[in-house]
């Protein structure tokens, strides 16, 4: 049996999950193929960069967006902490400086000793150990496709 999480996929869900586990004391294996493998939307290789809109939701009080940040901000989430640090002005909504907020998420992964980045492209699901898959709707078709073989789809 494998002693460390496979993650598949640097976005928002696939940083955040490497950083609570890595934070709790389990080595973590996150992969991120942009460095090899570019998609249609995405201008770098950084993890968690935002390519529809620059916001994390509305941020007003009592609203189900912030009362989730503010649960998030009690798990010292990277992310949360990395959008509260390089926010931008944008009415009732947290949105940040894409370049920063990225740039900041990749280096905290990156030097985080529980944390080894791995930027390749991840064609099939590991067999052994527990496995996180993160790859959301830009999952590359190698991927996508032996996930629906496994689905039987």
């Amino acid at each position: 049996m494998k002693d460390s999480l496979t993650i598949i996929g640097g976005g928002l869900a696939g940083s955040e999950a490497a950083w609570q586990a890595a934070e709790r004391g389990i080595p973590v294996v996150l992969y991120e193929m942009r460095s090899v493998k570019r998609t249609p939307v995405h201008k770098t290789d950084r993890c968690a960069e935002l390519v529809c809109s620059n916001s994390l939701g509305n941020n007003q009080p009592h609203s189900a967006p912030y009362l989730l940040k503010e649960e998030l901000r009690r798990f010292q989430s990277l992310v949360v902490r990395s959008g509260d640090a390089h926010s931008v002005p944008a009415g009732a909504a947290l949105a940040v400086d894409r370049e920063r907020f990225s740039e900041e998420i990749t280096e905290a992964l990156r030097l985080h000793p529980n944390i080894t980045l791995k930027r390749e492209e991840v064609v099939d699901i590991p067999r052994e150990g527990p496995v996180i898959v993160a790859t959301g709707p830009l999952t590359s078709s190698a991927l996508s496709e032996r996930i629906s073989g496994l689905l039987g789809q």
